[in-house]
């Protein structure tokens, strides 16, 4: 059974479940990442073997298999699919900017905006196929121009990747796809094998074990965030339908073990009512088990005052996923400041953002909403400065970059500016 909690029964470090791991894999995945670099695709291929437990013969699919598989694939989930990815890209062709340039007398300073070249994207497997996922992270790239997508995902034991995966792959754009999973695929993209092309930056949610392989190899490559367990916070009022919260937070719960689903809320009849329809719906779901077990670890209802005092508490918690369950939600929605995505009023379901409103649903986690954002096509481009003076500027300024490189005792940067007009 979920807890329920009055204010003052709870400490704020203990609402959502902010352990990045549950163990400490930190070794396990150093000597994944070594043995990568060193062994290349055999080693990959014995992973595969070992942790996926499928025997592959290679570990490239090639655009043959991809296209039969994606022929298999039901035309209305194509159809639905392609609707969401127009979505999804209508939504981030907004984010796009373009360069810049700022100029006064005999200077012209430019910020010059770029691609990245090459970008690996993680997609989960396992229990489940992730087409929603292979969409929001392929999409903004091909929109911000990179050139490459590369995509690697764990196969099934038979060696396999789903039809539904290969077929949002195939809208999305991606450029190559490998049975790779785990820290041994972030491994391959940040370092390259003889197969697997080494990439400029590496995106994509992923188990523990993703996780600490993109800490590890960050700075070898770019990553987008660390992603820790998903989580979402629903606040509804005296008139929610209790049925319905039970839902979305069972939405979130059925993610897998290590989710959290918290529901705040200024009336107690709500929150106990929640409380029985989450027992009666979970009776009824597939996979009962992983949600049963994710609310009675991390789940939580908690009982304030006031539905002002709900959002405060959800700016301080700053979750990956933020429900104004309310009839007068947009009256609140502006007082969010700390949230990955916000689902405003009560015919917007976190599901809808998952899967196909267009916002991107990968998102900042474990209370990094305080100062991260969703992914976007900026995560896909970088910028540099290009600066120009001509011989009269740089006369303007050469006593004042002088005085300022005394100041800081670097008479070599002095004299560099100074020596120009000796």
């Amino acid at each position: 059974m979920i807890k329920i909690l009055n204010k003052g029964e709870y400490a704020l470090d203990d609402v959502l479940n902010r352990e990045r791991f549950s163990l400490d894999i930190s070794q396990v995945v150093s000597d994944i990442i070594f043995g990568v670099k060193m062994g290349g695709d055999p080693t990959l291929i014995d992973y595969c073997r070992k942790l996926d437990k499928a025997e592959v013969a290679s570990l490239e699919l090639t655009e043959e298999e991809i296209d039969a598989a994606v022929a298999e694939v039901p035309e209305d989930v194509m159809e639905t699919l392609q609707e969401a990815a127009d979505r999804i890209a209508n939504y981030h062709k907004a984010q796009v900017k373009e360069g810049y340039t700022v100029e006064e007398d005999g200077i012209k300073l430019r910020q010059k905006v770029m691609p990245l070249k090459k970008v690996g994207i993680y997609i989960p497997g396992g229990t489940a196929a992730y087409p929603s996922t292979v969409l929001m992270n392929a999409i903004p790239a091909k929109i911000a121009g990179v050139e490459e997508i590369i995509m690697v995902t764990p196969p099934t034991a038979k060696g396999n990747i789903p039809l539904v995966t290969l077929a949002a792959a195939k809208i999305a754009g991606v450029d190559r796809v490998f049975r790779i999973g785990g820290a041994q695929a972030i491994a391959a993209l940040a370092y390259g094998t003889k197969t697997v092309p080494k990439v400029d930056k590496i995106v994509g949610p992923g188990n523990a074990y993703v996780a600490e392989a993109k800490k590890q190899v960050f700075g070898h490559v770019g990553i987008d965030l660390i992603a820790g367990p998903s989580e979402v916070i629903v606040i509804a009022d005296k008139d929610s339908d209790a049925r319905i919260v039970a839902a979305d937070l069972l939405c979130q719960s059925e993610h897998d073990r290590m989710a959290t689903a918290v529901l705040i809320t200024n009336d107690k009849d709500v929150a106990e009512k929640t409380a029985e329809e989450l027992e009666v719906q979970l009776a009824a779901l597939p996979r009962q088990e992983i949600a049963r077990e994710a609310l009675e670890a991390n789940g939580k209802i908690i009982i304030v005052d006031t539905i002002d005092e709900a959002i405060d508490l959800a700016n301080e918690l700053a979750p990956e996923h933020l429900e104004l369950f309310l009839d007068d939600a947009e009256e609140y929605a502006d007082k969010v400041e700390n949230a990955g995505a916000v689902f405003v009023g009560k015919n917007c379901p976190e599901a809808l953002g998952d899967y196909f409103a267009g916002p991107n649903h990968t998102l900042p986690t474990s209370g990094t909403a305080m100062f991260a954002s969703p992914l976007a096509v900026d995560d896909f481009m970088k910028s540099m400065s290009l600066t120009y003076y001509d011989s009269s500027a740089l006369e303007k300024a050469k006593d004042k970059v002088a005085l300022l490189a005394r100041e800081e005792g670097l008479e070599g940067h002095a004299l560099s500016i100074l020596g120009r007009f000796e």
